[in-house]
């Protein structure tokens, strides 16, 4: 970008210089108004040609910088584009793995509490069996 800035500079003043130097060129030259006019007209026509020269090449490069902006600027959202969806079945991977732990935590954990509850169950149930035992016994004595 330093580079253009500096040749667009250097273009500018050798247009210029080029338009400064062919005038006083002319003007100190010793011609006739006729030729004067003639040479002033060339000079006119060579510096006309030189602007749009460089107008042209100024154009082509503008639009060669646009392009390769664009197609930078595709490259990236196409990049960003793959990055998010990567991101996004990672995230799905994770919520799925999360899941599965969850569930099998919770599948674990429910057989590990109905297993509670029976030896509960069954604690109780003995107990209660132990106290009508122990009643019975104690109205037959």
């Amino acid at each position: 970008m330093e580079d253009n800035k500096m040749a667009k500079g250097l273009m500018v003043g050798f247009l210029a210089g080029s338009a400064i130097g062919a005038a006083i060129a002319l003007l100190y030259a010793p011609k006739s108004g006729k030729e004067l006019r003639a040479d002033i007209k060339i000079k006119k026509d060579e510096l006309i040609d030189d602007a749009s020269e460089y107008w042209e090449v100024t154009r082509t490069k503008a639009n060669d910088y646009m392009n390769e902006a664009k197609v930078k600027a595709q490259d990236v959202i196409s990049q960003a584009k793959q990055r998010a969806s990567s991101l996004i079945d990672d995230a799905n991977q994770i919520l799925n793995d999360a899941k599965q732990k969850a569930t099998t935590t919770l599948e674990s954990t429910k057989e590990k509490i109905s297993n509670e509850t029976q030896h509960l169950k069954d604690a109780v149930k003995a107990g209660v069996d132990a106290y009508k035992d122990e009643k019975t016994k104690q109205q037959q004595a």
